[in-house]
């Protein structure tokens, strides 16, 4: 499984929200650039439990899919997503770094279905992925330009929508 990091979150609140990826911006992974194209996600969305974890450590559980505490969805920008923070340990640190600014930004991990990428020279282009997992990163991501925002608890939106409201 591959992962990718890209820095695009708010914190307010007990809920966090953003982009885990976004789509048509550069990243420099090792020695090749890699640009998500729009749709890369689509088809790994539905019918999938996909987790909310701290740093990919699958001990430090923030939500899933499958219990409805994260939401996922594409959008023109990208993978948004908004997530109930527990009232656990890793999801009181997330909440107190991400109010202070700390993080260093969000992460997926993902496998590339088959066809789905598209290499000209070195440059990598992820047209379908399937996605296992968002991450919070307390380090450096790949993908510049993402947000995670903390929140406080309201009923739930169109993220998409959501987000265009808070910016």
């Amino acid at each position: 499984m591959e992962q990718r990091y890209v820095t695009e979150y708010r914190a307010k609140g007990r809920k966090l929200e953003g982009y885990a990826a976004t789509f048509n911006h550069e990243a420099r992974i090792a020695d090749f650039v890699e640009v998500i194209q729009p749709g890369a996600f689509s088809g790994s969305l539905t019918g999938r439990d996909i987790l909310a974890l701290v740093d990919h450590d699958p001990t430090r559980l923030l939500a899933r899919t499958r219990s409805g505490s994260l939401r996922i969805a594409e959008d023109a920008h990208g993978l948004a997503f908004e997530l109930d923070i527990p009232d656990t340990q890793p999801g009181r640190d997330v909440l107190a770094l991400a109010e202070r600014g700390d993080l260093g930004g969000m992460s997926f991990g993902f496998t590339v279905a088959e066809g789905g990428e598209r290499w000209t020279g070195n440059r990598r282009e992820l047209r379908a992925v399937t996605l296992h997992e968002i991450s919070v990163v307390s380090a450096w991501p790949a993908y510049d330009g993402t947000v995670v925002q903390a929140r406080a608890k309201t009923p739930r939106l169109n993220i998409a929508k959501l987000y265009l409201e808070t910016v």
